[in-house]
Formats: C-alpha cells, structure tokens, sequence
C-alpha cells in the first residue's frame, strides 16, 4: 500500500534559456511523472540564522522578510531548515506555470517541484546548464553565472538525482487574485455572512415574539386555533354589524320623520331582514312625501296600503 511513496520519479531541469533536458529513459508518456527541478532563475533565495526553531514559525515571516527585495509581482513562499539556519524562497507560480507550458510540459505530468538550491547546494563544482550558463554554489547558495567565469565545469546528469523532501506545489489560479485581496474578500464576505445571520436572528426572534403574542391574544379574548377560522368569524361579525347600523340607520330615518297631527307611527318590527313599519292616520296621497324622503335618502323600499294603515318594508 505504501508503494506510491516509494517510487522514484525521472527529472528534469527547468530553466527559461535552456532546453528541456530529457534523462534516459524518459519516455514522456501521457501520464508518465516526473519530477522538476528549479533553476535559481525562477526563484529569489536567502540564508538567514533567525531567533526561531521551526519552519512553521519562519514561513510566517516569510513575506516581511523579502519585503525590500522583491521587485514588483504575485509571489508565494517557501522555506526549509538546514542546520541552524533557514534557507527562505520567494517565487511566482504564473512565472513557472508559463514555462511549463512554453516546454511542452503539462502540469498533469509534474509529480513534485523542487527548487536547485535543495539539490545541488552540496555540489563542490560548476555544472552547465545551457551553452553560455552554469549553476554555481557560492556561499552555500546556487546561483547562475555565464559558463566564461568558469574554467572547469560539468554537464548537467540528472539520471542519479534524487530529490530531497523540499518540494513546492505551485497555485493554479493564484496570480488570478493576489493574496492581499483574497483576505480583503474574505474579510468582506465574513462580514456579510455576520451582517446575514445577525438579520436571520433578529427577524426569528420578531417572529418568536409576534408568535408568543399570537397566542396570549387568542387565549385572552378565546378565539380559535387557526386565522382562517378567526377570519371567517371577523367576517360574520362584520357582517353583522353591518346590518344592526342599518336597522339604526333606518329606524332613525322613521322615526325623526314630521308627521301631522293625526298621522302616527303604530309599530315597528324586524323579520328576515326586513324593516316593518306601519302608520296609522295617512291618506292615500299623502305618504308622498315621505317616500320621496326615502328615496333622497338611497333607501330600499315599498308601501302598500292595508287595512287603513300605511305599511313601509324597507331592505336591511
């Protein structure tokens, strides 16, 4: 089960003015790994003794720390510890992305990065890279220098390399948005998230409140269990009141009515939603005028004469 940590990948050295070098055996096939070695081009190195034990501390620093170095540009970081003291790398993923891709080399195939300081820090002499360059430790530190400084040098054989644990894994998509403004997103989306769920607790707690006042209402004046049930009894009320303002409204006009000496309202009374009333002392002829009242007044009506009385049914 452990075998895929155990299998040992063919590399290649990457370098903008040279080309790709193909080991032995390196057949390039489609889903063929291999591994890829940094040259110091492609990165910006520093050795520095720090006041602090462990990587995870120092990565932290990382940016401060090549602050006043750094040209203009999306870098990552990385660092590891040799000995007492730390080796720091800064870096552009587009920058190395775009020259896989320059070489022909598909990101899919890249098993792990290294960078050239990891692998040849310890080589004793120069080793050339290219026609007009070669890598060089000075100072325990790789650099590039033109192949006319050096007098001896070797050429580069990848065939026995074997890449130290130091690998960098490059972002796809982090020169898209550069780090400073992912943490101002990220702080503006934290920001919405807070100001969302403070609205989502307020609005539950109204609701809460309206719900518990819902039901201190209904058990106060004991309505019914549902609204469509209290709606329908508020709408039979209404009705209701409806028709008692009319049988006011109605009567008033009956009753405030001037009559003449020996007219008289008798009787009044209400039946399925009918208005009776019955005058005694009116001639035919003479309820005219009364009538007329009614009808000024957008009153549903009718009279007949019976049994010498003026009866009036007027529609509730």
């Amino acid at each position: 089960m452990f075998t895929k940590f155990k299998k040992r990948y063919k590399s290649i050295f990457l370098d903008p003015d040279s080309a790709v070098l193909h080991v032995k055996g390196l057949t390039r096939h489609a889903n063929e790994k291999i591994n890829i070695i940094l040259s110091p081009t492609l990165y910006w190195v520093k050795k520095l003794s720090l006041p602090l034990k462990n990587v995870r501390d120092v990565k932290k620093l990382l940016p401060s720390l090549f602050e006043d170095t750094l040209p203009s540009g999306n870098y990552s970081y990385s660092a590891y510890k040799s000995g007492s003291e730390f080796f720091i790398f800064a870096y552009e993923d587009k920058k190395i992305l775009d020259l896989l891709l320059q070489k022909g080399i598909p990101l899919s195939n890249v098993a792990a990065l290294f960078f050239a300081q990891s692998e040849f820090g310890t080589c004793e002499s120069a080793i050339r890279i290219n026609e007009f360059q070669c890598i060089y430790v000075k100072d325990e530190i790789v650099v590039v220098v033109p192949s006319s400084w050096i007098q001896d040098s070797k050429t580069l054989d990848l065939t026995y390399i074997k890449p130290l644990k130091h690998s960098i894994t490059l972002k796809q998509f982090g020169h898209v948005v550069d780090s400073k403004s992912l943490y101002k997103i990220g702080v503006i989306m934290a920001l919405l998230i807070s100001l969302i769920a403070t609205e989502y607790f307020i609005t539950a707690k109204k609701t809460a409140d309206m719900l518990k006042l819902k039901e201190e209402l209904f058990t106060k004046y004991n309505l019914q269990s549902t609204m469509l049930q209290n709606s329908a009894t508020l709408k039979k009320y209404d009705s209701m009141y409806t028709t008692q303002m009319k049988i006011r409204e109605y009567i008033s006009y009956l009753l405030t009515l001037k009559l003449g000496d020996k007219e008289e309202l008798v009787r009044l009374s209400l039946k399925n939603n009918i208005l009776q009333a019955e005058f005694s002392g009116i001639a035919e002829g003479k309820e005219l005028p009364i009538t007329q009242i009614l009808r000024d007044n957008k009153i549903n009506f009718k009279s007949f004469f019976k049994d010498k009385s003026w009866h009036v049914e007027l529609s509730i």
